[in-house]
């Protein structure tokens, strides 16, 4: 057993932050999800984007849907909703030994969307009838409006991928939107067992910015908590998430067959070269949780990782690091705000940018 299967055996589950036609089709994604423990797909624009422009199955399809009368978005969706179907069809079987609870692929709402609630329903409703999978998790960003959808959508039974949160506020508005909406569907009739979303808290970035504001502090204590922000602020976030659902909140929820929305590590490959390849896995493993993993990432944790339940240790420390962030005037409300606000400019713009290769 690798140290990424014996990752799974803790509590947590492990999904690959990639999909391409080449790893369906070169057999490299049906060899992760029976190697090494993967059990479920992360998308985004930007690796469809680097798909789109890397692997060669997708040329003859794009020359062919040039040549009709469809617009560049949708040759866009022409070209990767079979990739999200086929990755669901490989996961299926995890999906089901699972009870509905793993084996999922997610697909993003168009980044333009972010702030329009009513459009984001619209077209979450839409990419999920055209990929009709039962293991689709439909990508929503968590924007104030990115969460009223969400809710409504929730209402609606359609699953959900809450992305781009950036802190612990992010996440409990995620988890605090997700109870509203089973609470309706519930009150509606409707069964809540088969709901399923997921929070997405990013990382690797939450450090990015946070080092560079302690830099500028300059002080030896501003220096010394570089590369602890993120985290500190996922086993805070962690806490939040078992306040929430182990306790009287979710608690007639439960009674009735629904689920947690399960904390998700995402931007967990590490952007600073000083830093350990696994800082975002090793301190992070916990029952009830996620982590989606950058190939090189994924990588790591098979040859040289150490799976251990290490998530709800340190929690006290973590509390500490945050409020001596803090005491130094950075915000981590304020920090999540901005890279939420970067986050959906990143993502639409590489989504411009993959449909210039589909125009």
């Amino acid at each position: 057993m690798n140290a990424a299967q014996h990752v799974t055996t803790l509590g947590q589950s492990l999904w690959l932050d990639n999909l391409s036609r080449s790893l369906i089709r070169d057999g490299t994604l049906a060899g992760l999800i029976a190697e090494s423990g993967v059990s479920g797909v992360t998308s985004n624009p930007s690796i469809f984007q680097n798909a789109l422009a890397t692997s060669p199955y997708y040329a003859d399809d794009l020359a062919r849907l040039k040549a009709g009368e469809l617009d560049a978005e949708q040759r866009y969706e022409a070209l990767v909703i079979p990739d999200i179907q086929a990755a669901c069809d490989l996961l299926l079987p995890t999906f089901e030994a699972s009870g509905g609870n793993d084996g999922y692929v997610s697909l993003e709402v168009a980044p333009r969307w972010a702030y329009d609630a009513a459009q984001t329903v619209a077209e979450a409703q839409r990419l999920s009838a055209a990929v009709d999978r039962r293991n689709l998790l439909v990508k929503v960003p968590g924007t104030p409006e990115g969460l009223n959808a969400f809710e409504a959508l929730t209402t609606l039974g359609i699953n959900v991928n809450v992305t781009l949160l950036f802190s612990v506020a992010q996440c409990q508005a995620a988890f605090d939107a997700y109870i509203r909406g089973l609470a309706a569907r519930a009150a509606a009739g409707a069964d809540v067992r088969r709901s399923k979303a997921v929070a997405s808290l990013f990382l690797s970035r939450v450090d990015t910015l946070v080092d560079k504001q302690l830099t500028a502090i300059g002080t030896q204590e501003a220096l010394s908590l570089r590369g602890r922000a993120a985290v500190a602020m996922a086993k805070l976030a962690y806490q939040a998430y078992l306040q929430t659902f182990h306790g009287d909140a979710f608690a007639a929820l439960a009674q009735q067959g629904a689920t947690p929305q399960y904390l998700l590590w995402a931007s967990t490959g590490v952007k600073n070269p000083d830093y350990a390849d696994l800082l975002y896995v090793e301190p992070l493993i916990g029952a009830e949780t996620i982590n989606t993993l950058p190939d090189k990432t994924l990588a790591a944790l098979v040859d040289h990782g150490k799976a251990a339940l290490t998530l709800e240790a340190g929690t006290d420390e973590a509390a500490a690091q945050l409020a001596a962030l803090a005491h130094l005037g950075v915000s981590m409300d304020a920090v999540g705000e901005r890279l939420q606000v970067d986050g959906v400019g990143s993502f639409e713009a590489s989504f411009v940018k993959l449909l210039e290769q589909t125009a």
